[in-house]
């Protein structure tokens, strides 16, 4: 919980300097991503961009709440994401036009004035991310509209408390022109973290997919002190790997969901993202994180396949997962093909948590395996080295997964492995995650969330653990062997498919 604590600091001072390090006397802003987007609208069915939606943001202690900005035909400023509100476009009525319809809880459509002064009142949590929207008559009303915005928000004196947001960049210029200093942030996704840095825009609010396809514009924001936000993600997937980039905010229109997997992030318990491969590319797999290991020498364990290197039949990346896939034909002697990754020699790991979500292969004779050796294993030999098996399973025992680890002292050879099974559900419909949490005092064994093995360090010698040294990590499936093929391999599996939606190492803070 400590951690947690620290985590959520490293978040709030984070937004303290995203935003100018400005705060109203008494404001302490939520810490956390959490943005709800046009407000928190969808747990209790209130209107979008009503300021009952609004309010309900501020309850959650949101960090911000999201709401858009347009201009009427007699220019009041009024709160509505579509042109059009109720089959009338906004900016060819007046607001008197637009107010005799109300929405769905009876409010009446809000002016930008009346929705600043509901997010003031008895708010000093929950910063208004005002989004202000392209005009479909011109540009240059879009910039007369940001304008008049800004002023209307300086003279309520909520400038503090506002970021502005926009798909035209020069919108956002206008913004900054009319408010020096204020927050801004691009939301097209198509200009890098050095554009918007040279042009004094501090933040990237991008749709996740803009991310995914440009994960190094991640780093680039980091490195030039862009805030990073992305819109708009409604599943735990997507939030758990943003959080496990280090965005400092999400806008959802699920916040409650947000706020939970803020909690479940390893970021929260003192873990920073060090090495990762979120198979977000196509064909081989990505050759500066990942090398074959080839070849048809039974890994030790009179195993029946061959290994090959970089073939696309064995081991390919599409639609954002990893496959490795055992066929049935006959290659160096060996009666079926597979493929063996080992990370590159830069990517070795002394402690951390290593979390991957595979969805493993079904039929009797499969052994997919997710595991580490010691780097030193060619000087020391094996077990001498140290093997964590973080997952392994065979295919005559759908129920359950098992994590060991073999030493010196404790290996299967002399029977005093240290190891342990858990139960696992759908293990070949669905994925699942798997993980070990390793620090220099014990070693935690996870599927989903769930410990259910821990060796502790005895602190006597490295025999008994070797497990303060560099290890690489190994993803692989085998096909039958001592282990795998203990009751036969049936050739009506095949081709047998192991898939791997991504791998994250993490290092403690």
């Amino acid at each position: 919980m400590r951690f947690f604590y620290l985590y959520l600091a490293l978040v709030y001072c984070t937004f303290s300097f995203a935003t100018g390090g400005t705060h109203q006397t008494g404001n302490q802003f939520a810490p956390g991503p959490v943005v709800a987007h046009r407000g928190a609208f969808k747990m209790n069915k209130f209107p979008e961009n009503s300021i009952a939606s609004l309010r309900e943001a501020i309850r959650l202690q949101c960090a911000g709440s999201e709401f858009d900005v347009r201009m009427t035909a007699d220019d009041s400023l009024v709160i509505n994401h579509d042109a059009d509100y109720h089959q009338l476009p906004i900016e060819k009525h007046t607001y008197a036009e637009l107010a005799a319809i109300p929405l769905a809880n009876g409010e009446k459509i809000p002016t930008l004035r009346q929705y600043i002064l509901a997010g003031l009142s008895g708010n000093t949590t929950t910063r208004l991310v005002c989004e202000i929207k392209p005009s479909p008559e011109s540009k240059q009303r879009g910039q007369l509209i940001g304008e008049r915005a800004v002023k209307l928000i300086q003279e309520l004196k909520a400038g503090e408390k506002l970021v502005y947001i926009s798909f035209d960049y020069d919108i956002l210029k206008k913004v900054i022109a009319v408010h020096p200093g204020a927050i801004t942030q691009y939301l097209n996704g198509d200009l890098p973290p050095e554009q918007l840095k040279a042009d004094g825009v501090t933040g990237a609010d991008y749709h996740y997919s803009v991310f995914k396809n440009k994960p190094e514009w991640i780093l680039q924001a980091k490195q030039n002190h862009i805030v990073l936000n992305a819109w708009t993600v409604n599943d735990a997937e997507t939030m758990d790997w943003l959080l496990a980039n280090g965005f400092e905010f999400i806008t959802t229109n699920e916040p409650e969901l947000l706020a939970e997997r803020v909690k479940k992030s390893p970021a929260a318990n003192g873990w920073k993202l060090n090495w990762s491969d979120e198979f977000n590319y196509k064909g081989l797999p990505d050759s500066s994180k990942w090398a074959f290991d080839v070849g048809g020498h039974g890994g030790g364990n009179n195993e029946l396949q061959y290994y090959t290197g970089r073939d696309t039949l064995n081991a390919k990346v599409e639609n954002g997962v990893l496959k490795i896939i055992a066929r049935k034909e006959t290659k160096e002697n060996k009666s079926y093909t597979s493929a063996k990754l080992v990370t590159d020699q830069t990517a070795l790991f002394t402690y951390g948590r290593i979390e991957v979500r595979a969805k493993l292969p079904a039929g009797r004779g499969t052994w997919p395996a997710i595991w580490m050796l010691g780097k030193n294993i060619k000087e020391a030999g094996w077990p001498a080295c140290g093997e964590i098996d973080i997952m392994e399973h065979v295919g005559y025992s759908k129920d359950s997964v098992f994590g060991t680890i073999h030493t010196e002292s404790y290996n299967h050879m002399k029977g005093t492995q240290k190891g342990k099974s858990i139960f696992i559900t759908e293990p070949y419909e669905r994925f699942h995650v798997y993980a070990i949490e390793w620090t220099p005092e014990k070693m935690d064994f996870m599927m989903d969330g769930v410990v259910y093995n821990q060796i502790i360090n005895e602190h006597k010698t490295s025999k008994e653990w070797p497990f303060d040294e560099p290890f690489y990590l190994i993803l692989n499936l085998a096909i039958g062997g001592n282990l795998g093929g203990k009751y036969g391999v049936d050739d009506g599996i095949f081709p047998a498919t192991m898939e791997i939606d991504w791998v994250r190492v993490y290092k403690s803070k």
